[in-house]
């Protein structure tokens, strides 16, 4: 029998083992989401509504049960833990608040007495999720996809596998229909399966792009859509007009966030030469206050990363960078004793081709590269195979006019970059596609069946 595995970070120790699901309950999972959604679909909105609202209360009532969830099994802080439950149950609010208007027939001019565009679910989608963020991501895939009358099947990061239990059960105790939100505990060479099975009609990945290419690919020969929320280097361009202070302050907490463990954390600072040294003075003068230790401690403010290997890669891309001529200001010493803990880190001098420049950086490194000018600044942020998201810090309308020439799926000027249940969020390149999130996002997994209604008009 195969077993998930899930390590607490903090001590490296195992702390649950759940077994695989195998190729006949892959299957049995898929039966009941199939049978749930011949029902589900042809449920008002308002009853839909009334089983997330339930959703969202016991997940806001059971905050302190569900948290340290994510804290034992990938680390993350507990006040960010806590943030995170409440965050999915506001995604579940909202969804139940605004899935009507976000749905309604769209009217259109045509030769017909009536047309219009009617928004009507797929059935069951499948949701492939990472394990940085194990609760807000699978609200961010089911509540859309559950308020349009789409059944969901949330297969989660095998190393997060209470989590992925626990959520099953919080629309168990909510009282949703059987069968309506699954757990699929399935190894990652087992997914294939799952998205080939026939009656899977939608994917929603997030992940990095070389697993999204391979889920986007088996989806593509079986001509199902998909959705990818997939990997970011995403750049925070800091102008000599920008207030500087502040664009430090959420700088940092951008990197910092889930000990840089985020797709959308600002990960290479691009700031004008004139006020380079001030700026990094003010950033590191930000990143030394943190506090890097026990995520179970309130006062900590980085927790461990994720997993050992990730840990490794991560020192890699520091030490190879600093061989290619950055500059160390602060951490990158690999930490002795248990855990997987590491320092908080800030490089200069990083040049474009630099590993921590060309890859993706996920952890507490905090990349700064000087630009000459706004243009440079500019064609460097675009140098990325990825496109995400960006930041801005300059005045507004000169923000406003350089956000339409960054490639990124969403651009934050003067402020954080983060992921909002009323906006949504995606990316462009090896980013991804498609939407999550606002109106786009419930509309992903749906029909836009055109409806044209005689007789015609002359």
């Amino acid at each position: 029998m195969t077993m998930l595995t899930a390590i607490d970070p903090t001590t490296g120790a195992v702390v649950r083992e759940v077994p695989a699901a195998t190729g006949e309950e892959i299957t049995a999972i898929i039966d009941r989401a199939q049978t749930a959604y011949s029902t589900w679909k042809d449920t008002t909105l308002e009853e839909r509504a009334a089983v997330l609202r339930r959703v969202a209360a016991h997940l806001r009532e059971h905050t302190e049960e569900l948290a340290p969830l994510m804290t034992e099994e990938m680390g993350k802080p507990l006040g960010e833990a806590r943030g995170e439950v409440a965050k999915s149950a506001w995604a579940a609010e909202h969804y139940a608040e605004h899935a009507a208007e976000y749905l309604a027939d769209e009217h259109l001019d045509s030769d017909a007495t009536s047309s219009y565009v009617q928004y009507l679910p797929l059935g069951p989608v499948l949701g492939i999720l990472p394990w940085n963020a194990p609760f807000w991501v699978a609200f961010r895939f089911c509540a859309p996809a559950l308020m349009a009358g789409n059944t969901c099947v949330m297969k989660h990061d095998p190393h997060v596998p209470g989590c992925a239990v626990a959520l099953e059960e919080v629309f168990r105790a909510a009282g949703a229909p059987e069968g309506v939100f699954q757990t699929l505990l399935a190894q990652t060479e087992d997914v294939e399966q799952a998205i080939r099975d026939p009656r899977i009609q939608a994917v929603s990945f997030t992940g990095s792009d070389r697993a999204g290419a391979t889920v986007a690919s088996i989806a593509a020969s079986e001509i199902k859509p998909a959705v990818l929320e997939l990997g970011g280097s995403d750049p925070c361009i800091v102008l000599a007009d920008a207030d500087l202070q502040k664009a430090a302050e959420v700088s940092a907490l951008s990197r910092i966030i889930n000990a840089g463990q985020s797709c959308i954390a600002a990960k290479r600072v691009i700031v004008e030469r004139s006020v380079h040294d001030e700026f990094v003075e003010l950033l590191a003068a930000q990143l030394r206050d943190l506090v890097v230790g026990d995520p179970r401690e309130e006062a900590t403010k980085v927790g461990p990363i994720a997993r050992k290997e990730l840990r490794e890669n991560l020192h890699r891309q520091v030490t190879t960078s600093v061989e290619a001529g950055a500059t160390l200001v602060m951490g990158g010493e690999m930490p002795e004793g248990e855990g997987f803990f590491y320092p908080v880190t800030l490089l200069t001098g990083v040049e474009p081709g630099m590993t921590a420049c060309a890859e993706e950086t996920f952890g507490p490194i905090a990349v700064v590269i000087a630009a000459d000018d706004a243009e440079h600044a500019l064609a460097l942020a675009n140098d990325t195979p990825y496109g995400l998201g960006a930041a801005i810090w300059t005045g507004t309308e000169r923000g406003v006019a350089m956000a339409r020439r960054i490639e990124a799926g969403q651009v934050s000027v003067n402020g954080i970059v983060k992921s909002d249940p009323r906006l949504p969020s995606g990316g462009i390149k090896r980013s991804g596609y498609g939407r999550e999130l606002g109106p786009h996002g419930i509309r992903e997994f749906t029909n836009a069946q055109q409806i044209w209604v005689g007789p015609a008009r002359s």
